[in-house]
């Protein structure tokens, strides 16, 4: 009697064998479905929404202020980025 509970004590369990496998099998799954999307697609909630108020002084004329006026009837694209980001600083020169 002692050896057959010896057996099934020693014996793994068939489901906790196949866990690695199925582990394995849903991260290729997620990659695999990664790979088949665009890269330079980036969805944005604010897309089509109205440009909130501001007021803002012009870079290169500080005197003058810079609102939301100044922005209607026309496509514009607003930036905003900051010293300390490499790549905002990178497209800052390429933006101006």
């Amino acid at each position: 009697m002692s050896q057959l509970t010896e057996n099934k004590e020693s014996k793994p369990k068939f489901g906790l064998n196949l866990l690695p496998l199925a582990i394995f099998v849903v991260l290729m799954i997620f990659f695999f479905v990664g790979l088949g999307l665009n890269p330079r697609l980036v969805p944005s909630p604010l897309i089509d929404q109205p440009v909130p108020d501001f007021s803002l002084p012009k870079l290169k004329q500080p005197d003058v202020m810079f609102q939301q006026m100044d922005l209607q009837g026309e496509v514009s694209l607003v930036n905003i980025w900051a010293t300390w980001c490499t790549s905002c600083r990178q497209e800052h020169e390429v933006l101006l």
